[in-house]
Formats: C-alpha cells, sequence, structure tokens
C-alpha cells in the first residue's frame, strides 16, 4: 500500500483505493486463453444506474485527485514508471477519457503519444522502434493513444498495410501474427523487468453507440472537426476488427501485463472503470516520498535558519525606515 505517515490523508488514501479497486477488477484480463469478447456487455455499468451518474461522478473526481497524489509520488521516488495502453474504434472515448482522468496530473511527469500511420523513417524500422522511442522515463507516466497493437489490429484487418513494411517476403508467412504476438509479450515481459508498469486498456464500444456518436458529430457543428469519411470506411470492417481484437486479448493478456476490457456505451463509467485500474496499478508500487537522511535533514534546518534570520533582518531594516 502507498507508504504515508499515519494520519488522516494516509487512511483516506486507502479508504478511497479499496472503494476503487471494485470498478476496474471485473473486467481485468490476466489469462488470454478463455477470454471471448461477447462476454463483455458494452453497456454494462455493474450495479450503477442512470441515476446513479452523478455520484459516480463525484467518486470519479476524487480518484482524479487521489491519482495525482500518486504519480507526485512517482514523480519524486524516480524508480518506476507507468506505460498506459489505449485502443478502441473510433468514437469509443480514448481522447475524453485521457483528457478527464489525468485532468489534475501534473504535465510534467505524463506524457501522452498519439500513434498514427507510419512515416517513411517509421517504415524503415522494425514496428516496436517508434514506440520504444516514446516509452516514459522513470518517474514518468507515458500514455499511448493506440499502440504497437496497431500491428496486430488494422494491419491485420488491412494486409495491404502490411506489404508496405518492407519486410522479406519470406518472413511473411501464415505465422506473421503468432509470431507478433510473442514478440509483444516478450516486449512487455522486458519492461516490466525494468521498472514499467504495462497497463492495457480496450475500450468497448457498441457498433450501436458508435453510430449514435457518429451521427453526432456530423450534426453538431462544433463536433464536425472529429469527424473523417474514413471512419465510415473501418465501420464496413466492424466484424473483422472484433475478430482481431479478441484475437488480440487472448495472446496478450498476462499477469504481467494484463488487459481491462472497458465497456464504453457510457463515457462516465468508462473512466471510472480505467482511473480505478491505474489507480490500482499505482497503489501495487508502495510508493513514498524519498526519505531524507540526516545530512539533508542538517541542511533544511541550516537553511531556515538562514532564511528566518533574513526575514527578522528585513524587519528591521523595514522599521528603520
Amino acid at each position: 500500500m502507498v507508504l504515508l505517515s499515519k494520519s488522516s490523508g494516509e487512511i483516506k488514501i486507502k479508504h478511497l483505493i479499496k472503494r476503487a479497486r471494485p470498478f476496474s477488477e471485473p473486467f481485468r484480463i490476466t489469462k488470454g486463453k478463455s477470454f471471448r469478447l461477447k462476454d463483455i456487455d458494452p453497456g454494462d455499468t455493474l450495479h450503477l444506474q442512470s441515476e446513479d451518474k452523478p455520484r459516480a461522478k463525484e467518486v470519479l473526481a476524487m480518484g482524479v485527485q487521489l491519482l495525482a497524489e500518486l504519480q507526485e509520488m512517482l514523480y519524486a521516488q524516480d524508480r518506476w514508471s507507468v506505460l498506459i495502453v489505449l485502443q478502441a474504434m473510433d468514437a469509443a472515448g480514448k481522447d475524453s477519457t485521457i483528457k478527464h482522468i489525468m485532468s489534475g496530473v501534473n504535465p510534467q511527469g505524463c506524457q501522452v503519444h498519439s500513434f498514427k500511420a507510419p512515416s517513411e523513417e517509421e517504415l524503415d524500422h522494425d514496428y516496436l522502434w517508434r514506440s520504444m522511442r516514446a516509452l516514459p522515463t522513470r518517474g514518468n507516466m507515458g500514455i499511448f493513444n493506440r499502440s504497437y497493437y496497431e500491428e496486430t489490429l488494422v494491419v491485420r484487418v488491412h494486409q495491404e498495410f502490411l506489404a508496405k513494411q518492407k519486410l522479406p517476403q519470406r518472413l511473411i508467412t501464415k505465422n506473421i501474427w503468432k509470431e507478433r504476438f510473442e514478440d509483444i509479450r516478450n516486449f512487455e515481459s522486458y519492461l516490466t523487468r525494468n521498472g514499467i508498469v504495462v497497463r492495457k486498456f480496450f475500450l468497448h464500444v457498441s457498433k450501436e453507440e458508435q453510430e449514435r456518436r457518429f451521427i453526432e458529430r456530423i450534426e453538431n457543428p462544433e463536433k464536425n472537426w472529429k469527424f473523417s469519411a474514413s471512419d465510415i470506411k473501418e465501420r464496413a470492417y466492424w466484424d473483422d476488427y472484433m475478430k482481431a481484437y479478441e484475437d488480440m486479448i487472448r495472446n496478450t493478456a498476462t499477469k504481467e501485463a494484463p488487459w481491462y476490457v472497458v465497456p464504453a456505451d457510457n463515457k462516465w463509467f468508462t473512466r471510472l472503470v480505467v482511473a480505478a485500474a491505474i489507480i490500482d496499478a499505482l497503489d501495487s508500487l508502495g510508493l513514498h516520498y524519498p526519505i531524507v537522511g540526516k545530512q539533508k535533514l542538517e541542511e533544511l534546518e541550516e537553511a531556515r535558519k538562514t532564511l528566518l534570520t533574513e526575514k527578522e533582518n528585513g524587519k528591521k531594516s523595514k522599521n528603520k525606515t
């Protein structure tokens, strides 16, 4: 648990963490072989009803504050780092989830990377290269808005993209997706062994809810900029994407780098689940502020005395004038 002085603040933090965990735990996948996407209802809100939405928002606000406190300790301790991977179909709410959950986090300790179609330079490297360059440094949180998992999703659904990756032809076999899953598992194991905690989220929106959000983007002038004609083209491959997502989770969900398959038809609930999972991950690290040694304490005391002397001298000088 989080190490703080025995105070009401510590008790409050522990209480909030205990309250948060049940929201994320039902959607945590660590053993992929038995996973089936159809078992997760995109509209699920656990026991919460629409009338609970205001209260859920209050809980999220407390979670955002708690997340900020934990992230500050992560930054100060400078030992661990956290990688958050977000994957989803269009309009599932990735951007708004990042915006709301990270609203209280110090930007100095958190970076967001959005991975688009690879550039010519990136295509001249292996597919993990650009992700490795963006990994969070110690004490920091990194968010991948889409990630290296696109190599097992959009590249699998649109295999013409695979042809652009300049791979030797003899390496493109029927086993390529199995091999990529193996590569990714090994990569995430390597990250974990080097102090980078990996948590992955698939925001699972229904086809019907995506349609509603697309129509809203088209009809609302303030949201027109969010819509792209390519969104409709990709929607035509919905079943292919669902199969690819299921296979991806089945083959890459591990205890050390679990997937959270988060119901995404209700954004307020999606944010609650993601925040709870990140809080749980940070809590597992035993975070605390660096312990100050005797020599440092003596330096602090000396500095305090110097400042108090300056303050006193300033008062005397002011009184003379």
